[in-house]
Order: structure tokens, then sequence, then C-alpha cells
């Protein structure tokens, strides 16, 4: 059961009564995904790669928000973007309309993404300039034969889904990262920082979203 929730950037979330938590901040959630996954890992990785193409894995698909912004971007900046989902309980089309998410992005994106939300969770579609494939799976079971290039890293909370913040979990997604791929979340604990240093990253701790002070960006050895 979910319910929009309005936060306090004007952009809505989604709160989910089964976990007991909000799919974003609600402090607000589009400053949240443009801070954490935007400019922190997306931003980041080009500043220090300059390549024509990057490939994204999200864990935690959601509302689409992550991915609405990237894709955007990457439109307007013309890199080609190859972005995987990773989503157990994909949302309707009719909520993730709802939410609003699609009005932060251009026409384009916004009319492509509606058009192909549902074929992309059974196959890969092209949208702007990239592709959308929204592997509808439980993440310890993901496979795949493409390596990335960034991890936005977008799981419920460790103290209400502590499952998908395991050293198992973590690995098995790492495993499709490029050397020198950076991973990223809004989360930062002692615990995710010792797993990620045992998986051979490299740790930085830097500014968080509003109502965070700290979270976590990780690059591959």
């Amino acid at each position: 059961m979910v319910k929009i929730i309005k936060t306090a950037d004007g952009s809505s979330t989604l709160f989910n009564s089964e976990i007991g938590e909000h799919y974003h901040s609600i402090n607000g959630a589009l400053q949240e995904s443009k801070h954490v996954f935007l400019k922190t890992g997306l931003e980041f990785f080009l500043t220090n790669n300059s390549q024509p193409s990057v490939s994204i894995l999200e864990v935690g698909f959601g509302t689409g928000l992550n991915y609405l912004l990237t894709a955007d971007y990457c439109f307007r900046e013309k890199i080609q973007l190859n972005y995987i989902g990773i989503e157990l309980f994909p949302l309707s089309k009719n909520v993730i309309e709802q939410t609003g998410n699609t009005t932060y992005v251009s026409p384009e994106i916004k009319d492509d993404f509606l058009f192909n939300y549902e074929k992309a969770l059974k196959e890969q579609v092209n949208i702007g300039s990239g592709t959308l494939f929204i592997d509808v799976c439980d993440v310890k079971d993901y496979q795949s034969n493409t390596n990335i290039d960034i991890i936005y890293f977008d799981a419920f909370a460790a103290v209400h889904q502590p499952e998908m913040w395991t050293e198992e979990i973590l690995a098995n997604v790492c495993h499709y990262l490029k050397s020198g791929g950076i991973f990223v979340t809004y989360a930062i604990t002692g615990n995710l920082k010792r797993t990620m240093k045992s998986l051979g990253f490299t740790i930085e701790k830097v500014p968080g979203a509003p109502g965070k002070r700290e979270m976590l960006r990780a690059t591959k050895k």
C-alpha cells in the first residue's frame, strides 16, 4: 500500500506502509535525487571520465525519479545513456504519473518514458538518447552481461530493510561495476563503509542532501 506525500521542496514521494518507509527524503525528494545521484554520482563521474556514453545500474527503481533526471541530463548533454533498474515490486504507471515526477524533465523524456514504461519492465526500450530496462527481480538474483560505470544504490533504509544492505547483496551488484566505477547512496554507516572497503572500494564521505549531514561515494579500485 503506497500513499503520495508532499515533501519539503514541493515535490512528492510515496510512503510504503508495509515497509514503513518513504521512497525519498521528506526533506525534499527532488533535491535529494539531484544531489545524491545526479550531482554526486553522474556529474562527478563524467567530470573525471570524459566519454560519450555512460552505463548506470539503479538498485530500487521506485518512482523513476532518479532515472528521469539522469535521462534528461544525458539528453541535454548529448550523452548516450544505458540504464538498468532493479525493482522487485514495480509501481503502476498510474501511480508514477500521480507523483508528478515526470513534470521535472523535458517533454521528450516525459512522453517517451510514460509511453514505454510498461514495456521497459519486460525488455530494453529506447528513450531520449539512450536505453532503459527495468529488471523485475530480487537483487540477490540479478545477473547481467553489462559492465556498469555507476551504481545508484537507492534501496529502503537498512533499519527497515536490512537484507538489502548485506555484503552478499552489495558484492553481487558491485561485481558488475567497472574498475574506476562509482557507487553512490544517500546512506553512510560504519557497517556500509567496512563492507565497501572489503569489496575493494575507496571510500569518501561527502555532504548529504538536506536533512542528512553526510552520504557515501565509493570508487572501485
